[in-house]
């Protein structure tokens, strides 16, 4: 059996470090209340570029991430984000839903269910990996939603597995944000 020197096994051992993919205990945590939002964009389901930061200062921004189309929490969380634009619109705040979903598949999701919000295709995950909510080992995110105010920063952030708490705490963070 051979060998290896301490130094070898140290030089091997920063290589390693330096040229493997990050784990899923790196990943960014994410943001809380008070924090600046990741300023992030991607395509949405029409190959149009939707941005953060031309939002800021002029809509609250309700972003939502849920792993996949047309499956039924997801379904669930968007016909009711569907059922509630006009009140949430009424209140300033836009929609953007995002998932791992082609911009072929959101577009399918859309005609489906006649969602009237867009959805970002975040194919590589670069808005979920910003935000912090990829599923470990998964090309998904997890169901978190992020109520940005005018000012840019987090003013609520709901991080539940099921669609109902999702709309049930979105909702009434907004109605808060509206009061003050």
């Amino acid at each position: 059996m051979k060998t290896i020197s301490l130094q070898t096994a140290s030089i091997l051992a920063l290589i390693c470090s330096t040229i493997l993919p990050v784990s899923a205990a790196e990943t960014p945590a994410p943001p809380k209340v008070g924090d600046k939002a990741p300023l992030i964009e991607g395509k949405d389901q029409d190959g149009k570029t939707w941005k953060l930061a031309d939002e800021i200062g002029k809509k609250v921004v309700l972003l939502y991430f849920y792993p996949k189309d047309e499956t039924p929490g997801c379904t669930k969380e968007a016909c009711g984000f569907r059922d509630r634009i006009a009140d949430l619109e009424k209140d300033n705040v836009q929609v953007i839903g995002v998932s791992f979903d082609s911009e072929q598949s959101h577009q399918e999701f859309i005609a489906h269910y006649n969602l009237n919000f867009p959805l970002l295709a975040d194919t590589d995950g670069k808005i979920a990996d910003a935000y912090g909510v990829r599923m470990p080992s998964r090309s998904m995110a997890r169901r978190v939603s992020f109520l940005i105010g005018l000012d840019g920063k987090i003013v609520h952030v709901t991080d539940s597995p099921k669609a109902e708490v999702q709309l049930q705490e979105t909702t009434a963070a907004v109605a808060k944000l509206t009061k003050k």
